[in-house]
């Protein structure tokens, strides 16, 4: 085939065009011309002094066809800048000639450590990311917020009362020490690092009130970091040893715990809260909990080990292992108490562990097993979740298992039954409780929830989790929640 002039020329105009635009992309833009960035401050969210630090980052874009070289990213206050960089991969507070691409982009990371202060309240720091082209700055402002606190590093506490003024930050653990008493009063907040977990040998007393939770959550504050969500396993949880008595927890939330951490070496069990076995059985319960939610744990919401557990008006959901574990037996009482697990966006809850677990026996493998007496009421309570199955009561030989369900609305599909050595009475079985929205973690009763006005009379409960008066009704509502119509 034979090529005409007229499309020789048109060929030879193409190819001249397509390499002016190459020869263009691979030049470099000398005068003029911007950056952008991916957001116009960069901001830090609460840090708190004399920690390790909080990183996030912004992009910066080259909008031009043509490749730029950027004389220099740097901080406006240099070397004094409580703001660190890394750019592209350099690490400084001044990188220099940086080149890139047309319609290219570069990450900038900046980390802050802020220094502590004198102040008991946040303060601001800031400073500004300087970028210049071709001789022009462009700018965006850093700001975050410090905040001191008092830090308790690996320590072992003597009886002592904390104080509201700043928080409390726990790094690796804390220890109780036996004998003594830590008391958390109201208005006292308490952060805890990934690596840590309270210990108490002694006694833990947590006076929150109705409008003054007393919040233990994880120390990392830059929300961003986590989506702006919560996250199970940010931190360890609470162990109360087999000798420790007297615990009480009034209005208190334990969220986004149960991370396993370790102990000389040794991995604990994931939960929220952790009981040891009560080897000297003493009259008074081990731990009290009123008031109290515990969720987005990573694993189990409370593991008892022959443990000694009262509890009145709680929450616990949203758990990766049972809300509610009771293994070797124990001493417990909960009343008017929710627990519901449901997958979510963290946590997969499925039928390998149900909701509730009530044994007298803890399989230490496919062959033995430790049993103990067990002696437990649950009157008031809610066991419910998204699988057929969210209530599990067995017994082995050994040890006795003495176990009544008053009143209570549970979840068991599959089975259909509850175990005949299981002492039931008024229980309803497989009917919705119709929470007000179970994905949004509201697990308030609506107005035709079955748990209304079906709970038993207990005189000594006055009010329900939120302080609202019980009973509204006709009767008691089973559940944390007091419906209020």
């Amino acid at each position: 085939m034979r090529l005409r002039t007229s499309h020789i020329i048109l060929l030879t105009f193409a190819f001249l065009t397509m390499l002016q635009t190459a020869c263009k992309k691979d030049s470099i833009l000398s005068s003029g011309g911007i950056v952008k960035f991916s957001t116009d401050t960069l901001k830090f969210d609460t840090v708190f002094t004399a920690q390790g630090s909080f990183t996030t980052s912004l992009n910066i874009y080259n909008p031009q066809g043509e490749k730029i070289k950027i004389s220099s990213v740097r901080m406006e206050k240099g070397a004094n800048s409580p703001f660190h960089l890394n750019v592209d991969g350099f690490q400084g507070n001044n990188v220099t000639n940086i080149e890139m691409a047309a319609y290219d982009s570069i990450y900038v990371f900046a980390t802050v450590n802020i220094d502590p202060t004198n102040a008991n309240t946040p303060f601001l720091v800031e400073d500004r990311l300087i970028v210049t082209l071709n001789g022009k700055d462009f700018y965006v402002p850093f700001t975050a917020l410090g905040q001191n606190a008092h830090y308790i590093i690996d320590s072992v506490l003597q009886t002592q009362t904390w104080d509201t003024i700043k928080p409390y930050v726990i790094i690796h653990n804390a220890f109780v020490n036996a004998g003594a008493t830590l008391t958390i009063p109201a208005g006292c907040k308490v952060y805890m690092h990934q690596d840590s977990k309270l210990y108490v040998f002694g006694t833990l007393k947590v006076n929150g009130t109705p409008t003054d939770t007393v919040v233990f959550q994880g120390d990392r504050l830059d929300r961003a970091y986590f989506g702006y969500k919560g996250y199970p396993g940010e931190w360890g949880g609470i162990y109360f040893d087999s000798y420790s008595t007297g615990n009480v927890l009034n209005y208190t939330t334990l969220k986004n715990c149960g991370n396993s951490t370790s102990l000389n070496g040794q991995a604990g069990i994931p939960a929220a809260i952790q009981l040891a076995w009560d080897s000297v059985g003493g009259i008074k319960p081990q731990l009290s909990l009123y008031h109290t939610k515990i969720y987005n744990s990573i694993g189990y919401g409370i593991f008892s080990y022959h443990g000694t557990v009262h509890a009145e008006n709680c929450l616990i959901h949203s758990c990766g292992a049972q809300a509610l574990g009771i293994f070797r037996g124990g001493n417990d009482t909960f009343t008017n108490c929710t627990f519901a697990c449901y997958s979510t966006y963290a946590i997969n809850h499925t039928s390998d562990n149900p909701t509730v677990g009530i044994l007298n026996y803890l399989d230490l493998d496919p062959y033995t097993y430790e049993s103990g007496d067990l002696n437990a009421v649950l009157t008031n309570c809610v066991m419910w979740g998204s699988q057929n199955d969210e209530a599990y009561f067995h017994s082995k030989t050994g040890a006795n298992y003495n176990l009544k369900l008053n009143n209570c609305l549970i979840k068991n599909v599959d089975t259909g039954t509850i175990p005949s050595y299981v002492d039931t009475a008024y229980c309803i079985m497989n009917v919705e409780p119709r929470f007000k929205d179970s994905s949004t973690w509201d697990f308030h009763p609506t107005a035709n929830s079955p748990m209304i006005d079906r709970g038993a009379t207990i005189s000594s409960i006055l009010d329900d989790i939120e302080a609202i008066h019980r009973p509204q009704g006709a009767g008691y509502d089973i559940g944390c929640y007091e419906y209020k119509p």
